[in-house]
């Protein structure tokens, strides 16, 4: 069948990246660090998907800029020192290969910071497969619309051509704002409950499903 989209934009923790549990470790070894109230996991998950110091703002409303100075830093330490135990889902590396392949021009757009993301696509091995990235810090947080604008102006692709793929009502608003469709999947850190109540065009509970849908549908 025709290709439908010819940009697949996709979220990097809990989208690509198996992190979700080593943030929320690192959210609540950095609020104990700074003596703050330590969120559940629930609560901690809940924030995932927004740049760091939005996330924390959601979490510690209290926090003055001191605080919230320190808990940046706390929680940088903490995810660092384990950011090389990260591991993509499994079929991550050779999907990203293979859509590449197939001729969709593919993107990162991320709540992590420039430097994390870096990391991340060294580590991995896949900086060459994706052709422009966004990141916290040089865009409004999502679900600010930015980072797709951003990357649609650059690559040259209208809202239509585009889909954005990630794991949390942040993604899947963003993509709403940008006039972009959205896919969302819940292996990540929010429910299928959550994601759908964002009309995506379909909820995955694995990998290995989006691939599926993607080689079939995108």
């Amino acid at each position: 069948m025709p290709q439908r989209f010819d940009l697949l934009v996709f979220d990097w923790d809990g989208t690509l990246a198996d992190s979700t549990q080593t943030i929320v470790d690192a959210l609540q070894a950095a609020s104990r660090d700074v003596g703050l109230p330590v969120p559940d996991d629930i609560r901690s998950r809940s924030i995932i998907g927004l740049g760091l110091r939005e996330a924390l703002q959601v979490l510690f409303p209290e926090a003055d800029e001191s605080a919230g100075q320190q808990l940046v830093d706390r929680y940088r330490s903490h995810y660092f020192a384990r950011d090389e135990e990260i591991t993509l889902f499994h079929g991550v590396g050779d999907a990203v290969q293979q859509l590449a392949g197939a001729g969709f021009m593919l993107a990162v757009a991320t709540g992590k910071g420039r430097n994390g993301l870096n990391r991340a696509l060294a580590q991995t091995g896949l900086a060459e497969f994706f052709i422009a990235t966004r990141c916290a810090g040089e865009c409004f947080s999502k679900p600010h619309p930015q980072m797709l604008e951003e990357i649609m102006n650059e690559l040259g692709i209208m809202p239509e051509q585009t889909l954005m793929i990630g794991d949390t009502s942040y993604d899947l608003q963003m993509a709403q704002n940008a006039r972009v469709s959205g896919i969302g999947v819940s292996y990540g850190a929010q429910t299928q409950a959550s994601l759908l109540s964002h009309a995506p065009l379909a909820c995955f509970d694995s990998f290995a499903k989006l691939n599926a849908w993607l080689n079939e549908n995108a």
